[in-house]
């Protein structure tokens, strides 16, 4: 995946369109209790209010407005040796 393409700062810009006269800030940021991946939220103040969004990292590199999918158990079968 093209990480470039979905950097924080990209999606800030994209989702959030800060300006400076409203710059957007970070609000909080931590990790998941359920697989320990990052997470950040992005507000900026608008004269109609406040507005947040919540970004996720993914294994790749990238962040998205989505979380990653979480690991699931899985079983292999594998041909048994001659």
């Amino acid at each position: 995946m093209d990480t470039g393409e979905k950097s924080l700062r990209v999606l800030v810009d994209k989702w959030l369109a800060p300006t400076p006269a409203m710059p957007a800030r970070v609000s909080q940021f931590s990790r998941t209790r359920l697989n320990r991946r990052r997470y950040v939220c992005v507000e900026v103040s608008r004269p109609t209010g406040s507005f947040a969004i919540f970004f996720f990292w993914h294994g790749d590199g990238s962040w998205c407005v989505f979380p990653p999918e979480v690991d699931r158990p899985a079983m292999h079968a594998y041909p048994r040796a001659a």
